[in-house]
């Protein structure tokens, strides 16, 4: 995406080399886990998460490793069993899949997917993923793809079973299916009150609980765009610009007309009681726990790279989260 600021672009290549160097910076600052999505697109330099997320493997030790997300409904399920077990072999036990729409479409096309069956496509790919996920061999039948006959389904992750998270936009069906299959819940929070989004996660245990799943194992993780600096009124004259590219950026790929976000706008999106993490350290603590209060969830993800963000401000931001945030976040809930 282009840097608002100056007006450059960096290439693909540049790209790739900056994702490596913060997958690193986040390892040796100690954060958990880091992620990579799936776009499809000329403005987005990730198509292939396992491809990426192998390649950081090598270069970190202990961080967890995900998709973010994986398009589930447009890949096919043994290929994806396969990719993301061999990363978990390469990375001993690190790698993990967020699976959901994601923000475009532009993948029902490229492989031939009718977005009308996103559904169905979705509802059989997880179905088979999940039985890929515990079973050597397999056979089973299905509509989209061929069936498998006592087939051998290799390699199998360094973990008992490849950690699977459904990530959740906001729709009831996705919270109440991913409770009833007993995997992980990742909202995308990305704005507004995110009380309105207490709801899901009510809607997501009960179901996991009436499925016969202990609640131990319902997870819930939120994620959403972040920038962090030393004061919260740095953060954002410093991210403003960034984010109102974003903002503009996506309103025109999906069509939709509209002009520059005004810093009214953006005030009012980056108050103390909405879901965007912009601020000083100690305000993104703020955001953080007042949503572990409505929640209680395991698990919080920083989008801090969008809108042609400079990498500088990118580590810096990386930096922050894990020295002057995590720390806090990680003592208060642990209690």
């Amino acid at each position: 995406m282009v840097d608002p600021i100056t007006g450059n672009t960096i290439n693909a290549g540049q790209r790739m080399k900056e994702i490596m160097e913060a997958a690193r910076l986040a390892d040796e600052a100690g954060l958990d886990i880091f992620g990579v999505g799936e776009h499809h697109r000329l403005d987005y330099a990730v198509s292939s998460p396992p491809v990426v997320l192998a390649s950081i493997a090598q270069q970190t030790k202990r961080i967890k490793l995900t998709s973010a997300t994986t398009v589930l409904s447009t890949v096919d399920p043994v290929r994806l069993f396969e990719d993301f077990a061999t990363l978990d072999l390469l990375s001993d036990g690190r790698a993990e899949i967020i699976a959901g729409r994601g923000a475009f479409i532009e993948s029902f096309p490229l492989f031939g997917y009718d977005t009308n069956d996103y559904d169905a496509l979705f509802s059989e790919n997880i179905d088979l993923f999940l039985k890929l996920n515990k079973n050597e061999r397999m056979t089973w039948n299905g509509h989209f793809r061929s069936p498998l006959r006592n087939a051998e389904i290799a390699p199998r992750p360094y973990q008992k079973e490849l950690p699977l998270w459904v990530g959740v936009g906001g729709t009831p069906s996705s919270a109440v299916r991913a409770g009833k299959l007993g995997v992980g819940m990742a909202m995308a929070i990305l704005g507004g009150d995110p009380a309105r989004f207490k709801p899901l996660v009510d809607l997501y245990r009960e179901a996991g609980i009436a499925a016969g799943h202990h609640p131990k194992e319902l997870k819930v993780g939120v994620t959403g765009h972040g920038y962090i600096s030393n004061t919260t009124q740095q953060a954002k004259e410093e991210f403003y610009p960034y984010y109102s590219n974003y903002w503009s950026n996506v309103h025109r790929q999906r069509g939709m007309i509209s002009g520059r976000m005004s810093i009214a706008e953006f005030e009012q999106l980056t108050a103390p009681n909405t879901a965007l993490f912009v601020g000083s350290p100690e305000q993104i603590v703020e955001k953080i726990l007042h949503q572990y209060e409505l929640f209680g969830h395991q698990r919080f993800m920083a989008q801090v790279d969008i809108g042609g963000l400079p990498f500088e401000k990118v580590a810096k931001s990386i930096e922050l989260l894990a020295t002057k945030v995590a720390p806090i976040v990680r003592k208060a809930t642990s209690k």
